[in-house]
């Protein structure tokens, strides 16, 4: 659902109080094993739902993962996601760099990708959940020859802590080949450490999360509703005024546009004769 006025378009999503998985990351939240394995049970039905609609994300990491009060995640911030089909191949360059798949850095050629990328993009938010690192050494600022390079060389460590099992499921969603990757529900259904799962259950949201959003207080960092207050320049708390001071100038501006075109029309009257067409 969304709607517009002279200034902006506005789009009407659902009520998550939870804040986002990088916020609570911040808060130095430890996310524990089975915790993360109903993250990531509920997103790979998400992405499901993406692919089904043809939909590519492109920007799957903690700070775009809302959780609701009871604890769900939900995906947010489509901003640059995009469209996939037969017809149309996807090769622009595009998400957050140390969330972004291999195949989307060809330093030679632009390079199709698919579906692949945000299931690789979940595997490394995945590792960053239960980490609180992610597993290469990339930042906004690297370059895409550095990016290849650490994809060449980096070996990812897995802490002895985590069981084989989830060490296994990261390993087939950093697989970097992106056709032996897990890309498809199907892929995480059949594998071994998911076969307990009751998926609709998870899908119905009747599994219990393992972490649950503290009630009563604000889940994110108020300084971002501050600095839209102090820094934009057209904050929308001020819109309402702002628009009646518009519409009063534009009122002003056409009723002097009105008169001066008046003024002309009477000048036309006096001073031209007008032409017979019937003679």
């Amino acid at each position: 659902y969304s709607f517009q006025d002279e200034e902006d378009m506005f789009m009407v999503v659902d009520l998550l109080l939870g804040g986002d998985l990088r916020y609570h990351l911040q808060q130095n939240v430890r996310f524990q094993e089975g915790t993360v394995k109903l993250f990531i049970c509920e997103l790979v039905l998400a992405l499901d739902y993406l692919q089904s609609r043809h939909i590519i994300h492109r920007d799957i990491k903690p700070d775009n993962i809302l959780l609701d009060e009871h604890g769900h995640v939900h995906i947010t911030d489509f901003n640059i996601a995009t469209m996939l089909t037969k017809e149309i191949q996807v090769t622009t360059i595009a998400g957050t760099k140390p969330y972004m798949a291999p195949e989307m850095f060809n330093s030679t050629k632009p390079t199709a990708y698919s579906f692949a990328v945000d299931w690789w993009s979940l595997g490394i938010t995945a590792y960053e959940l239960l980490r609180t690192r992610r597993p290469y050494h990339i930042r906004a600022n690297t370059s895409t020859n550095e990016i290849a390079h650490v994809f060449r060389t980096a070996t990812v460590m897995y802490p002895a802590a985590w069981s084989r099992e989830m060490v296994s499921l990261i390993k087939k969603l950093l697989e970097p080949n992106p056709e032996k990757r897990f890309s498809q529900l199907k892929d995480i259904q059949d594998f071994p450490y998911l076969s307990d799962v009751n998926w609709d259950a998870v899908l119905q949201k009747r599994i219990m999360p393992g972490f649950i959003p503290t009630k009563g207080r604000l889940n994110c960092d108020p300084t971002f509703e501050l600095e839209e207050m102090i820094l934009e320049s057209k904050p929308l708390h001020k819109k309402k005024k702002r628009l009646a001071k518009k519409e009063k100038d534009t009122s002003k501006s056409n009723s002097s546009q009105a008169c001066h075109l008046q003024k002309h029309l009477e000048m036309l009257q006096r001073d031209f004769i007008v032409f017979n067409r019937e003679k």
